[in-house]
């Protein structure tokens, strides 16, 4: 169960990049999570492959579960693509739970950027 603050926070973040990406269309957790992986590998839109994709989604969620211990920064290979070791097993969560761990992790993000007021 989301408590209010973070309720009230996600509300922000998903008006935020609604906003921006996509012309006010509410934007779902996983297109979150793709923008946010686009904003970490810097390369902006393009047309990615699916595979690409998938890669861009996990550099959001490494980096997005990074503060927590989960994941570390080792840098970026030849072709500018970051990668993260794994520092520690996530626990096992329930659906609803995971959920709930990556809103509160996306809205840490935006407001360690200062994307979001507190």
């Amino acid at each position: 169960m989301l408590s209010e603050n973070l309720k009230e926070n996600w509300e922000k973040v998903v008006d935020w990049v609604s906003l921006r990406f996509a012309e006010g269309e509410k934007l779902d957790l996983d297109s979150i999570i793709f923008i946010i992986g686009l904003q970490e590998l810097g390369w902006g839109f393009k047309k990615y492959k699916k595979d690409e994709k998938l890669n861009i989604m996990h550099i959001a969620i490494c980096t997005v579960l990074e503060p927590y211990g989960y994941y570390e920064f080792e840098g970026l290979d030849k072709d500018g693509w970051p990668h993260f070791k794994k520092k520690e097993n996530l626990p096992f969560l329930k659906a609803g739970e995971q959920t709930v761990l990556m809103k509160e992790a996306i809205v840490k993000y935006f407001l360690e950027n200062n994307l979001l007021e507190n």
